[in-house]
């Protein structure tokens, strides 16, 4: 069968800085999806969009392409309303484990398909791998009965079938030096989101250095990227700015994190994550049209537990196991009396990467017990010798280079430190007029 067009063509048009046709943007991500297209040439169009980038509609119509080369999970029969978030990612994010289920007791399904970690960042699927027996693979019969028969939360690994074209695309960015172009990361993430078939979705923008977005505007500019690819596929789409500079919670790692999202669901925590998970959770109910929810009072009554209880059961899990711990730990203490100027997210996270807790290649296993345990933040008095952050591993020679990724932080001085304010920056959304037309 001859081919509609030739990649050659195709890489002209962008590499010139023109506008690719939908059936240009169709037949392309087909045809690569097929093994027509080849990697070099895929590499080119990339590097073509990095440069020259994308219109609005040729954003929507990428994302498309590559949602159509797979299947799309539907969820039209549960008998109750979706809601989804997304994390672009950043240290300490445990907010999906606490989330989900504080959501779901409200009588909104949640489908979280969600990933491992890859260097500073961690993943949701590695942290809930800490709790004894829980399984990530669900076929997407047993997803659709647990969300409508069962808890109505999933916590579990995106099934090969969603959005193939995006798998093989990602791993050619990641060695091309094209991961940070905005339509291609909108698009990636967007195609997964929306192939999971949910009626309503929150995205999580992280801003500041532990985040792929470090600066405000690019953070902001694929925020309404997003939202504008959710909305045009007919998914209920908000978007917030939320603030990594500094680790999200008290505990960056595994197990450790699995440990403190009880602590959350139990009515306790620390401000920063129940603060961003409570705004989360009613932003997801606000999109299947629940307002006014009072989602702190299922946080302390003990209904979100319940329901964390029941889905990491069903996923064949044990909410009453023990916990991994590291088997050694390393205290990293105040230098001098003061306070505490600083602590950089992204130096945290790679502390903890170093440690054992996240992987340099998608093969590699990570230690469940592996991370670092928060004793003070920016702002707080601190007293030489005072620990301020507790390291943990089960591989003690792993301490020099953690201990490495961590200089030039941790300062301490009689400095005043502004007060840190609300962990949310900013909401980002369509209007109802602009969503109608």
């Amino acid at each position: 069968m001859a081919e509609l067009f030739d990649a050659v063509d195709v890489i002209r048009v962008k590499r010139d800085k023109g506008v690719l046709s939908q059936a240009q943007i169709d037949w392309v991500i087909d045809a690569y999806t097929r093994g027509v297209v080849t990697d070099e040439q895929m590499s080119a169009l990339a590097m073509a969009i990095f440069l020259n980038g994308m219109t609005p509609v040729e954003i929507r119509q990428w994302t498309a392409a590559m949602l159509n080369s797979g299947e799309r999970m539907e969820f039209a029969g549960l008998g109750r309303p979706t809601a989804d978030k997304h994390s672009t990612g950043g240290v300490g994010d445990k907010i999906t484990l606490p989330l989900a289920p504080l959501v779901a007791c409200f009588g909104v399904a949640v489908p979280q398909l969600s990933g491992r970690g890859l260097g500073h960042t961690g993943g949701t699927l590695d942290k809930m791998e800490s709790i004894a027996g829980w399984q990530a693979n669900m076929s997407n019969e047993e997803i659709y009965r647990q969300l409508g028969e069962g808890c109505g939360a999933v916590i579990c690994a995106a099934g090969s079938g969603l959005a193939p074209a995006d798998k093989k695309l990602y791993a050619l960015r990641d060695v091309t030096s094209t991961v940070d172009c905005i339509p291609l990361i909108a698009s990636s993430i967007m195609s997964k989101k929306i192939a999971e078939g949910t009626g309503g979705l929150v995205l999580d923008v992280k801003v500041g250095s532990g985040a792929f977005m470090r600066e405000m505007p690019q953070a902001r500019e694929l925020a309404e990227t997003m939202v504008d690819i959710g909305e045009a596929a007919g998914v209920r789409t908000v978007a917030l700015l939320t603030d990594m500079s500094v680790p999200l919670g008290l505990t960056v790692g595994n197990a450790l994190e699995v440990r403190e999202s009880v602590e959350v669901l139990a009515g306790g925590g620390p401000a920063d994550v129940v603060e961003l998970t409570c705004t989360l959770a009613r932003e997801m109910l606000a999109t299947a049209g629940m307002s006014d929810v009072d989602v702190e009072a299922a946080l302390r009554d003990g209904r979100a537990m319940d329901v964390w209880r029941d889905m990491v059961a069903a996923q064949g899990g044990d909410p009453d196991c023990t916990l991994p711990v590291a088997t050694h730990t390393h205290d990293v203490v105040a230098d001098a009396d003061g306070i505490l100027q600083d602590m950089d997210a992204l130096k945290v996270g790679v502390a903890s990467w170093r440690l054992g807790a996240g992987r340099a290649r998608q093969t590699d296993p990570v230690q469940a017990g592996a991370g670092i345990e928060i004793f003070a933040k920016p702002g707080e008095r601190v007293a030489k010798g005072q620990p301020i952050l507790r390291l943990h591993t089960d591989e003690p020679d792993r301490f020099e280079r953690a201990l490495e990724s961590l200089e030039g932080t941790l300062n301490v001085s009689d400095a005043a430190v502004p007060e840190r304010g609300s962990v949310v920056f900013d909401r980002i959304a369509l209007s109802r007029q602009a969503r109608k037309e």
